[in-house]
């Protein structure tokens, strides 16, 4: 079992020391919520850049994915999504790599870096790092958990559009739009916050370690750049498709309307007229209308427009209007 400790309310280590590679040790720091208190600790206990710290407060949120390297250690900050709220939203971790150490940073709503931590107390002998007890290769272990907790997402939005494509096709055109809008948004979320981990990533294939050999590094964390092409292949597809159904739901939207409208415009073509007769026969006028001393007018009157409504809609259909 790891060597767990509960520092604070907000910092968790685990020690994982592999007995067999003697005077080693591997610590695995999680800080969730950082605040003064948690910056004020890592600056006691370890050297980092100020600037460093101070981006790594819970308050203070960066707008772009960064790869530094300060002294005797790898800064990075790294951004990974979330599905909150019914919809995806950017979840940021901020990582201080060192010889033998791997300190994260976040805001305690990423699920996958929750569990693998709990895992890692657990399951010690279970991991990659065990073995080597690299924080070069525990952090290639947690980037490749969260990078694969980005495939369920984005097969909830598969799930969406196939959702939204039925909706399209039963003819519930508002609610298609509502559908498609939930799902531009959650798709351009997703762009936006994995846009740039492929070349975070491959900067990391550079990095060195005392103890993993430039080739292992290397091999480790191509996958991590394969995933991310993946991804970012899925995503591409997922927009071409989210596109092509906004589209679909457009021109049904326009057909529905021209419909309504060439209704509308009929019935008035149809009622224009019956208005104009009306307004003709209803003249106060002495010895010159027709029907107006006739026995039975009224009825001869609506006979004639019942004559012409229905002479119009014979013509209409025989066009091909109707």
């Amino acid at each position: 079992m790891p060597n767990y400790k509960q520092i604070s309310r907000n910092i968790e280590q685990i020690t994982i020391d592999n007995p067999k590679t003697a005077g080693k040790k591997l610590i695995w720091l999680n800080i969730s919520d950082a605040g003064k208190k948690e910056v004020e600790f890592l600056r006691k206990k370890y050297n980092f850049d100020l600037k460093h710290l101070q981006a790594s407060l819970a308050k203070s949120t960066a707008q772009r994915p960064m790869a530094e390297q300060g002294e005797n250690y790898l800064f990075l900050i790294l951004h990974f999504p979330v599905f909150a709220d019914g919809g995806i939203t950017a979840g940021e971790i901020d990582f201080f790599v060192g010889h033998g150490y791997l300190i994260t940073l976040y805001n305690s709503n990423l699920e996958a870096l929750n569990s693998f931590f709990n895992f890692c107390k657990k399951e010690e002998n279970s991991l990659l790092a065990y073995g080597l007890e690299s924080s070069a290769i525990l952090l290639y272990e947690l980037l490749e958990k969260l990078m694969l907790s980005c495939y369920s997402l984005l097969d909830q939005n598969s799930i969406a559009i196939s959702e939204a494509e039925k909706t399209i096709f039963a003819q519930n055109q508002k609610k298609a739009v509502s559908q498609i809008l939930s799902l531009k948004r959650n798709i351009i979320n997703l762009r936006k916050i994995m846009q740039n981990h492929k070349n975070i990533l491959k900067g990391l294939t550079e990095m060195k370690s005392s103890l993993v050999p430039e080739k292992e590094i290397k091999k480790y964390y191509y996958r991590l750049v394969e995933h991310s092409k993946r991804i970012w292949e899925f995503l591409e597809n997922q927009k071409d498709m989210i596109e092509a159904l906004h589209a679909t739901n457009e021109s049904l939207l326009n057909y529905q309307i021209s419909d309504i409208m060439k209704t509308l415009t009929i019935f008035s073509v149809i009622v224009f007229p019956l208005t104009l007769l009306a307004a003709i026969f209803g003249m106060n006028t002495m010895g010159g209308m027709p029907f107006a001393e006739t026995k039975n007018g009224f009825w001869i009157i609506i006979a004639i427009m019942l004559t012409g409504s229905l002479g119009m809609l014979a013509f209409f259909e025989k066009k091909k209007w109707l």
